[in-house]
């Protein structure tokens, strides 16, 4: 097919020097598994290259989890899988592909990605193809950079016309002085790869089939120098993954920054990739957001707040040290200092949650205030109810779950229970210190104190003297 490319990501790695179990490509960067920027950038590059593209990840350690990710992929119909049934080397793997997903031939160009690498974008692909199609004699081009430390990289031996790639076990001293490194990046014309590719063999001193034999001085490729091998920095331990993160989070707030939030230090506020904060918005020193947080324009997250997959609208204040997951905070509202939000908590506009509270699955509409400690769990809250001290909702009977539903302009006084499933009407009124075993009708008033005793004079029978 003309203009059209099969883009195949190398995705089969067990990531040993990792010591983890989960799939290398598998492992989150900032909230976001690394194989997951190379698909982005991938489909990115087909886009605005005006390519007709195809992705082809090649799986292999850990299968299951791999197919699952597909399974749940938003782009999956664009990502084909194919299986390496052996770890047998990347031209192996090139070759699973295409046994796996024999219309891949079809494909004027084939592109090589390695799955590990989450610093990755189009321009780079761009660069490439670029170079590739604007010489029509060049059947296939291979990313490459000087690395300041090149051990463990395949070195660029150039020639009169072309180049080849020496991994490093089969390098000798020489060899090994090159700076000028592979980086596994590779576009080739695919007429080139099915021709040289089943002729590749395993003489080498790993005993792999490597796909760097599609690179030889009689060939007419060229290697393509990148001023950067950012890029192109793959993961093999959690000290990578630790240092690619960090260039991950910085671009990330350097975004956020240039687009109108204030971030007051940079360097104590750790944002994933799935984050988004509106303008004129302020991030204090200590703050953590998480997966698909969404904050909107003008709100303020003060000191070390801890927020994931949260919604977060506008004007809205979260004070310091507070907890928010899988909820919603409405535009104007106030949480914390020192509150927590449990997953399925709504919180309305102009509401308030204040100091040591926690809220679980409860709707707390517009106007509402739990200014302290206290605890809202399966229940719904109307307009305007102002909510005392210590006040908890009973919500568990020790085997299933009730809930709570308190009207609109009602005021619960301090240290009540309410012992679900119990119904408070609009405009009611608890007094202090009550617990609630029945429905308070709407504009009733409850309260369940026992009769106070008085003793005069008995007050010395309790305290104690230093002397006693």
């Amino acid at each position: 097919m003309s203009d059209s490319i099969g883009i195949v990501i190398l995705a089969a790695g067990k990531g040993t020097r990792m010591k983890i179990t989960t799939p290398k490509a598998l492992t989150h960067a900032l909230g976001k598994p690394l194989l997951d920027y190379v698909v982005e950038a991938s489909l990115s590059f087909a886009s605005s290259s005006k390519l007709n593209a195809e992705l082809g990840v090649v799986i292999g350690h850990g299968k299951e989890l791999l197919e699952t990710w597909h399974a749940n992929h938003s782009s999956k119909t664009f990502i084909k899988l194919a299986w390496q049934r052996e770890q047998k080397g990347t031209a192996d793997a090139l070759k699973s592909c295409f046994s796996d997903l024999p219309h891949f031939w079809n494909h004027e160009y084939t592109l090589v990605a390695c799955a590990d690498t989450p610093l990755i974008s189009a321009e780079e692909f761009s660069l490439l193809f670029k170079e590739l199609t604007s010489h029509p004699d060049l059947v296939g081009v291979a990313a490459t950079f000087e690395a300041h430390n090149p051990t463990g990289y395949g070195r660029i031996v150039r020639g009169n016309e072309g180049f080849r790639i020496i991994e490093e076990k089969d390098a000798d001293q020489i060899q090994k002085g090159i700076k000028e490194v592979n980086s596994g990046f590779y576009i080739l014309r695919t007429s080139h790869v099915k021709a040289v590719l089943t002729t590749i063999s395993n003489d080498n001193k790993a005993g792999e089939f490597y796909l760097t034999d599609l690179f030889k001085e009689e060939f007419a490729v060229k290697p393509v120098i990148f001023p950067s091998e950012d890029p192109f920095l793959g993961i093999n331990t959690l000290v990578q993954l630790a240092e690619v993160s960090g260039k991950l989070r910085k671009k990330k707030l350097e975004e956020l920054m240039l687009s109108g939030v204030q971030i007051l230090d940079p360097q104590n506020c750790y944002v994933e990739s799935g984050v988004s904060v509106g303008i004129q918005s302020i991030l204090y020193p200590g703050v953590t957001l998480l997966g698909k947080t969404k904050i909107g324009e003008r709100s303020i997250i003060e000191s070390n707040c801890f927020i994931k997959n949260t919604q977060i609208g506008n004007d809205v204040q979260v004070l310091a040290s507070s907890h928010l997951e899988d909820s919603s905070v409405h535009d104007q509202a106030s949480v914390g200092p020192m509150a927590r939000l449990r997953p399925g908590s709504e919180i309305g506009e102009k509401a308030k949650v204040g100091n040591f509270v926690e809220v679980k699955k409860s709707i707390l509409k517009a106007g509402v205030k739990v200014s302290h400690l206290s605890y809202i769990g399966d229940a719904e809250i109307g307009e305007d109810t102002n909510i005392g001290c210590g006040f908890i909702t009973c919500n568990y009977d020790g085997a299933q779950k009730h809930k709570t539903k308190i009207g609109k302009n009602s005021f619960i006084g301090s240290d009540c229970q309410a012992i679900a499933p119990i119904s408070i009407g609009d405009n009611s009124f608890v007094a202090a210190g009550t617990t609630i075993t029945k429905d308070v009708p709407a504009e009733g008033f409850a309260i369940s104190r026992p009769e106070i005793a008085v003793k005069e004079g008995m007050a010395k029978r309790f305290l104690k003297s230093k002397k006693t």
